[in-house]
């Protein structure tokens, strides 16, 4: 009669991979991303679940993310509703499951759009509103001359850098990846 022979104890990498689901690629990116938001004023975490449920490709719920991020879960309901704000996730229902999980655009490129868009609006487009008030507005004519030709300017050089950005968005993710292309080419004869 032979023995049951004893389960070979796991390897490093399985051992490793029951710490932490996340591979030592996608970890990286994760918190690359995360350092990448806090450049751009956006909070860490936000970005780091952001990085998180793009990398994985599906819903999740908000213990699974504060689970695998190793965040309070009061810090991912918190970043998930900005995220929400922001227009880059979703909430979607799973069958069987009461919770909330949730889930980002898998295309790169409508992510681009969406930033791009949510941030213009933000912070770019109530400058232009501003600027528009104030050479329009009572008291513009006792500015100082040079005060009053830099803010047209930066007005005029906002409303066509909108007006351009919103054209570039327009376009299709391939005819858009031509122009960026020509760009480089255009830029290079200009040198020469």
């Amino acid at each position: 009669m032979s023995t049951p022979s004893e389960p070979s104890p796991p390897s490093r990498a399985t051992a490793d991979a029951a710490i932490d689901p996340l591979s030592p690629l996608s970890r990286r990116f994760v918190l690359h991303w995360g350092e990448m938001g806090s450049r751009w004023g956006v909070n860490r975490t936000v970005a780091q679940i952001h990085a998180l449920l793009f990398l994985s490709g599906r819903p999740m719920h908000a213990e699974e993310i504060a689970e695998l991020l190793a965040v309070a879960r009061s810090n991912v309901s918190t970043s998930l509703r900005e995220l929400m704000n922001y227009n880059l996730v979703r909430v979607v229902h799973q069958l069987g499951d009461r919770r909330d999980h949730f889930e980002t655009s898998k295309d790169v490129w409508t992510l681009f759009r969406t930033v791009i868009r949510e941030r213009k609006s933000r912070e770019f487009d109530p400058t232009v509103e501003l600027l528009r008030e104030l050479t329009s507005g009572e008291g513009f004519a006792d500015e100082p001359a040079d005060a009053r030709a830099r803010m047209r300017e930066t007005l005029a050089l906002m409303t066509a850098l909108s007006a351009w950005g919103e054209e570039m968005l327009r376009l299709e993710p391939a005819t858009l990846m031509k122009v960026m292309k020509l760009g480089g080419r255009i830029q290079k004869l200009l040198r020469d």
